[in-house]
């Protein structure tokens, strides 16, 4: 549309200096002749648009026509644009690229931001988290199969309500029909995504962001104090940096965790991806279960009539 065309040549006159009449009219995929006719509508509306002629001339604003910086602090404009730029690695989002566009107009500092952020993902979950947006923005119903942390393989329709990134994943947040409630499902664990037709009706509200730590509702009585040697010291720090750490003098670090329940099926498979480099120091009960794995693994791989994923007793 022109008038959406107009709206972004301004902020693209304001975030540079000169541009040439042919580099706008590439950008737009329209003719030399409607970029002129565009700047007279722009400068018809009380923008000064100054005309630079030469080998490098082209079009720009008058200095003294742009934003003031002080709107907002350098620090603020380069988190911004940060944001955005990786949000722009997931996402094909004009509307985002306009709004660095107009967030460079103020920057003051052009040498390089001091902050990096990568919430990129594979290329399927990028995938998966565009058909996901579409399926927001359009409040279409989307259906999936979805592994649970109980290892059942369940079809799900979902009414999408919002894409939240956090502990370096991607959840979707919305109502399941099957649950009759609202849920987060993480995109890594969804299969066969597909977005429907049917739309969906119902006004849903964003989740509530403010919760309480686990620490407050749960006693925290289950103690588990592991021992890593010199070789596998980067790795445990990855999976338990939040957790009490102490190092001996031999080199090696000794982790003390706290939970609420002495249940550590999640934990196991992390132990045992360390293979020698981890000791149990306590609970003996932890490392009994640890051996039993171990044995049963081997009992597994040793026998070749042993059927695929077959439990052992």
């Amino acid at each position: 549309m022109k008038l959406e065309r107009l709206i972004s040549m301004i902020y693209m006159l304001l975030n540079n200096e000169v541009i040439s009449t042919s580099a706008l009219a590439d950008k737009y995929q329209v003719s030399q002749r409607t970029i002129y006719r565009d700047i007279d509508t722009i400068c018809a509306a009380g923008i000064p648009v100054v005309s630079y002629q030469g080998a490098n001339g082209g079009y720009g604003i008058m200095e003294s026509y742009k934003m003031d910086r002080s709107l907002l602090g350098s620090y603020d404009v380069d988190t911004l644009v940060t944001i955005l730029n990786s949000l722009g690695t997931v996402f094909t989002d004009e509307q985002a690229s306009e709004t660095i566009r107009k967030l460079q107009t103020i920057q003051r500092d052009t040498s390089g931001p001091s902050l990096t952020l990568d919430i990129g993902s594979r290329r399927a979950s990028t995938d998966s988290l565009r058909m996901l947006r579409t399926a927001i923005k359009t409040k279409r119903l989307v259906s999936f199969e979805y592994i649970s942390m109980k290892n059942e393989r369940v079809h799900r329709d979902v009414e999408p309500v919002c894409l939240m990134y956090k502990n370096q994943n991607w959840y979707l947040y919305g109502y399941c029909r099957l649950r009759r409630d609202y849920r987060e499902f993480r995109l890594n664990r969804m299969t066969e995504l597909a977005v429907q037709d049917m739309t969906y009706h119902s006004d849903h509200a964003l989740p509530v962001q403010e919760r309480k730590e686990y620490s407050a509702r749960t006693d925290l009585s289950f103690q588990v104090v592991l021992r890593f040697s010199t070789q596998a010291l980067a790795k445990a720090l990855d999976f338990f940096h939040d957790a009490d750490k102490q190092f001996g003098v031999d080199g090696s670090m000794t982790v003390r965790l706290k939970f609420g329940s002495a249940r550590s099926e999640w934990l196991q498979p992390i132990l045992l991806s360390f293979g020698s480099h981890v000791d149990v120091v306590e609970p003996p009960e932890l490392k009994r279960q640890l051996r039993s794995t171990i044995e049963k693994m081997l009992r597994h791989h040793s026998d070749p009539h042993t059927a695929p994923y077959e439990e052992s007793s």
